[in-house]
């Protein structure tokens, strides 16, 4: 009944459009209840639509469909890929640098971590959508930054993240 297309665009942007819903009860119950504890209620419930309207726009953005080579999985802070010709696992507490390829074909994360061969996952790999929750608990990094990164298609390798060791190391060398 619905087209392909337009049923992969309401999925992609079902937090978003979850979070509309929300603020529209919110806004009901707010504004348009006689009053007493419910009129209450809706200015919270407010709040709260506009918190998961603004994640669902940011996992919008970052998800860039399926299709791609491979499969990633991310279980306790450990993301892994299996792809056709390369894959590996890397724990996020173990990570060194995280930086976007948008030169590669299809477009890339990198992921280094020590004494590991660095971790290439396609941008459209399947389940590379749950990279979004594990990305964000990096600590220190800037998540409009990586989506801003994501949508502009740089010339050459963008460095996203870094360990504050890492930052550290290069600091005291200069």
């Amino acid at each position: 009944m619905i087209r392909r297309e337009a049923a992969q665009t309401l999925r992609q942007w079902q937090e978003a459009l979850i979070g509309l819903a929300t603020m529209a009860l919110g806004a009901y119950w707010g504004f348009f209840t006689g009053g007493g504890l419910l009129h209450w209620i809706g200015y919270l419930v407010i709040l709260l639509g506009v918190a998961l309207t603004v994640t669902g726009v940011q996992r919008a953005r970052f998800r860039r469909g399926g299709g791609g080579p491979g499969v990633v999985q991310v279980v306790e802070r450990r993301v892994s890929y299996f792809g056709p010709l390369s894959g590996g696992i890397v724990d996020l507490d173990a990570l060194e640098a995280l930086s976007l390829d948008p030169t590669s074909e299809p477009p890339v994360w990198l992921l280094m971590a020590p004494g590991q061969p660095r971790l290439e996952i396609p941008l459209t790999a399947k389940g590379a959508d749950q990279l979004f929750d594990a990305f964000a608990t990096l600590p220190g990094i800037r998540t409009e930054h990586m989506l801003r990164q994501m949508q502009e298609g740089a010339a050459h390798q963008v460095v996203i993240w870094r360990a504050a060791s890492v930052r550290d190391a290069a600091r005291r060398l200069h």
